[in-house]
């Protein structure tokens, strides 16, 4: 942690004013019954609204859907965003960057737009085509398209009133899926990509105009190209001399960020390293500022007020892009406005979001990379079961964090974050004979879930560790006393945010196709909504005509692989996209269309392959392919196609497939440019060789990459 100089506003009486100020608008905001940002006031993802509440919400139901699916090819994608809601229209992003806007009261469309982009586009991408949201301001609606362009629409027509580039170099992987964020006068947009080997940076654009007012870098870059600002000199001291700046450093800023009116500062959550391990990136394993950071930025100059870095010399891909929530708590006696995140790592922080201070950091889950966070220092004491360089280690969190990009809520009426959990251990290890491969998952570390492994290799990596599990709850944890309050247990993998209301209620979608309400104070299930599509974004509400509704996108998508066992609702019926309003006293939820039963098709003849190839084959399937079309994991349906199983039509026209782009339109671009005809052959024979093996009931080990 780092408090700049420019930045010191300690008086006690500064404090309370700010304070007062904010309790003010806490209290304008609770007033309305607009959610005008995709978390609501402060990212706190809470609503004022207590029409629906723990003795009412058993009448909820069903009050219209809507069709948001947007597909190319055959495949349906994952719903992340939060809807906005404002003069009474709801406006909510999908896949690729289309936008939807909607009449809240009827669910009946207004306008809708779609830049129709090229299916090849995701194949750029770590995790899906996913988008997380617009921003509103001024009559006008933000989105990022997934090739890289920030567009700027007419509230009322869906119009283009402008559009721009916001990627510095269209020869790498940069995507766009994150939400733009509003900041006085400027809107603001990150970028993905550090999986493919990119730097990054956040851009402000004129909100009227869309002209360009700063970029901020999140890492140096190469020294001898010299400093686009003079942050950049101070964080290129925390990087090796022997730097590989050619892997771009990573730094994206892929979710999460958030404006304080208040203090006029934008905070930004900054990614993972690329590659990830941090002796690889940067042989003497320094900091490696502003990796897996928290920025205060002044979104007037775009300079930086102040940082705080969660994961010094991140080498887990720990990022700390996950959702960040303004709040104020009572300190010593005193209102203090703060800044909490549970991100990856596994600690829930509490800073000052004056300047950067923290206040407090504990496990929220279990972390073995680190013992404890040093108050004094604001550094992790890390631990020696965080140290793979040497061989495979057991790690908790797993690269997916103990809290991924799902919002969490906080609820200033009990004081309690809800928070979705990822409890789960993984085998961390180096990636064989690495090298750098531009425009690849340019990882240099492979990770393996404990379950996948042998007994008595797990028996080694377990010894003096904790039980390894694979758990996902919903848990209420008190940012005060860095405590949890209760949880509850929920299925499958990558449940959906939740949303906190002011009628004691907590709202969170689930794997298995279900809306749930909690009681808010203790954990209590009230309500249990069937809805047959997995939930992943988190929910809101809003009131119109003195009628209150929740709504929630639905769809899944967004895991690597997008494998879906028996038990998701994808795998029983089909995943388009839906937007669903609820309100008191409305009507059942109609399921979705079931799927067919999932059958075999017939093998072609087996492969006369070296094992030598075929272990090749599997090493360019992990790192070109895994990530889309999972790891042969058995009774398993997916989002794309299962290489495992392809009909022999696809056996025989694969080089066509993967050289020739000749599926380009159903999302699978041409390789060619990254890929050799050999190369594909060696990945065909891995695939075919790999289906007989787990048709004869081999265990077949997974490696599980991305966010």
């Amino acid at each position: 942690m780092a408090l700049l100089a420019n930045h010191k506003k300690n008086l006690r009486w500064a404090w309370v004013l700010v304070a007062s100020l904010w309790s003010g608008v806490q209290a304008c905001a609770s007033q309305q019954s607009e959610w005008p940002a995709g978390g609501g006031f402060g990212e706190q993802y809470f609503s004022p609204l207590e029409q629906i509440n723990e003795q009412s919400v058993e009448r909820l139901g069903l009050a219209w859907e809507y069709d948001t699916s947007v597909q190319r090819g055959r495949v349906q994608r994952g719903m992340q965003a939060t809807p906005v809601m404002h003069d009474g229209v709801l406006f909510t992003s999908g896949p690729w960057g289309v936008v939807h806007a909607v009449q809240a009261a009827t669910g009946k469309e207004v306008w809708r737009f779609d830049p129709q982009l090229d299916g090849a586009w995701g194949r750029k991408t770590c995790c899906d085509v996913s988008n997380r949201g617009v921003a509103l301001a001024d009559g006008k609606v933000y989105v990022g398209q997934l090739d890289g362009y920030l567009v700027s629409l007419d509230e009322r027509t869906g119009q283009v009133l402008w559009k721009v580039d916001t990627l510095i170099d269209r020869g790498r992987a940069y995507t766009l899926n994150g939400a733009p964020q509003v900041a006085g006068d400027v809107v603001v947009i990150g970028n993905a990509g550090a999986e493919f080997g990119v730097r990054g940076y956040v851009t402000a654009y004129d909100l009227k105009t869309g002209q360009q007012r700063w970029r901020f870098f999140t890492v140096p870059g190469d020294p001898k190209n010299g400093y686009e600002h003079p942050e950049l000199e101070m964080a290129a001291k925390t990087w090796s001399k022997d730097t590989l700046w050619e892997s771009g450093g990573g730094g994206t800023v892929w979710d999460s960020m958030v404006y304080d009116p208040q203090l006029n500062l934008l905070y930004v959550g900054v990614g993972n390293g690329s590659p990830h391990p941090a002796w690889l990136r940067s042989p003497e394993q320094t900091d490696n500022l502003f990796l897996s950071s928290i920025l205060a930025i002044n979104p007037d100059t775009g300079r930086l007020v102040w940082y705080y870095q969660t994961t010094p010399g991140d080498s887990w891909d720990f990022t700390a892009t996950q959702p960040m929530v303004l709040a104020e708590l009572t300190i010593d006696n005193a209102p203090v406005p703060v800044l909490m995140q549970a991100p990856k790592n596994g600690f829930y922080y509490v800073l000052d979001r004056r300047n950067g201070k923290l206040l407090s950091a504990e496990k929220y889950v279990t972390a073995t990379w680190a013992e404890r966070v040093d108050l004094a220092s604001g550094r992790p004491v890390k631990s020696p079961q965080g140290d793979y360089s040497q061989g495979p280690k057991l790690i908790y969190p797993s690269p997916l964090g103990g809290h991924n990009w799902m919002p969490m809520a906080f609820s200033p009426a009990t004081g309690l974050a809800y928070i979705p959990v990822i409890d789960v251990a993984m085998v961390f290890s180096m990636e064989a004979n690495w090298k750098h491969e531009k425009n690849t998952m340019d990882w240099g570390s492979s990770y393996l879930p404990f379950f996948a492994l042998p007994q008595q290799a797990l028996a080694q990596l377990t010894a003096n560790q904790p039980t390894p599990r694979f758990e996902e709850y919903l848990m209420a944890w008190d940012p005060l006393r860095q405590k949890e309050v209760w949880r509850a247990p929920n299925s499958g993998l990558w449940n959906g945010g939740t949303l906190a209301t002011a009628g004691n209620l907590v709202f969170q979608g689930t794997t298995d196709g279900h809306l749930r309400a909690y009681r808010a104070t203790d954990g209590k299930l009230l309500k249990d909504i069937h809805v047959g599509t997995g939930i992943m974004a988190a929910p809101m509400s809003y009131e119109v005509d003195g009628q209150q509704y929740i709504a929630v996108l639905a769809g899944y998508g967004g895991l690597p692989g997008s494998q879906l066992m028996p038990g998701a609702a994808a795998y029983d019926h089909s995943n388009r996209g839906r937007l669903l309003a609820f309100k008191l006293d409305g009507g059942p939820t109609p399921l979705p269309e079931p799927l067919p039963a999932p059958i075999l098709n017939p093998l072609p003849p087996r492969t006369e392959a070296s094992t030598q190839a075929i272990q090749e084959g599997g090493r360019l399937f992990a790192l070109n392919c895994n990530r889309c079309h999972g790891g042969g994991l058995g009774p398993a349906r997916s989002n794309y196609p299962d290489l495992f199983n392809m009909p022999l039509g696809m056996h025989m026209a694969f080089e066509p497939i993967v050289l020739g782009g000749i599926l380009a339109d159903g999302g699978m671009a041409s390789f060619a440019d990254v890929l050799k005809v050999e190369q594909v052959q060696q990945i065909h024979a891995y695939l075919i060789d790999t289906a007989y093996r787990q048709r004869a009931g081999e265990a077949i080990a997974p490696s599980v990459r991305g966010h």
